[in-house]
C-alpha cells in the first residue's frame, strides 16, 4: 500500500462473490473491515445445508458457524492478517434457539482474549438456507 493510499477495498479470489456491490473486506489504515460473511461457498451452495430426496431441508448451525469463521479467516489471510487480529465481531442469527450451537463452535476459535462480540437475532438473511452471518473488524498495523 502506498503511503498516501489510506483505504483499499478487496475482492478475494476463490471466495464466493458478494451478492451486491461491496467488497469482501476493506482496509482503512490499520483497520480491516470484513463485510457480512456467510457459509456460502464459491459455487453458490452453502455449508451446513442438506436437502434429502424428498426435498426436506436440514440446516446445521454448527457447520454453518464453522464455515463462516473459516471464511472470515481466509479473507483476513488474503491481506496478511488472521483471526487473532480481530477486535470486534457482530453475529446475526435467524433464530436465537441456535445460540448454543453457535457459541460452542465460536469457543473453538476464540476465548476471553478474543474479539468483542455482539449477537443479535434478525428476521431473515439474504437466503433462506442461511442461519448465521458475521461481520468483523481486525486491527493489523501496516
Amino acid at each position: 500500500m502506498k503511503p498516501n493510499d489510506k483505504t483499499r477495498a478487496t475482492l478475494v479470489a476463490g471466495k464466493a462473490k458478494p451478492r451486491g456491490s461491496f467488497p469482501h473486506l476493506k482496509r482503512a489504515g490499520d483497520f480491516i473491515y470484513v463485510s457480512g460473511t456467510s457459509s456460502r461457498l464459491p459455487d453458490n451452495s452453502f455449508a451446513g445445508v442438506e436437502v434429502d430426496e424428498m426435498g426436506a431441508t436440514n440446516l446445521d448451525i454448527e457447520v454453518q458457524t464453522r464455515a463462516v469463521i473459516d471464511n472470515i479467516r481466509d479473507l483476513l489471510r488474503s491481506v496478511d492478517a488472521d483471526l487473532t487480529d480481530l477486535v470486534e465481531i457482530s453475529t446475526f442469527l435467524v433464530n436465537m434457539n441456535d445460540f448454543a450451537g453457535y457459541n460452542r463452535v465460536y469457543s473453538e476459535y476464540f476465548d476471553y482474549s478474543g474479539p468483542t462480540r455482539t449477537t443479535v437475532a434478525v428476521h431473515q438473511l439474504p437466503h433462506p438456507h442461511l442461519l448465521i452471518e458475521c461481520k468483523a473488524v481486525a486491527y493489523k498495523p501496516l
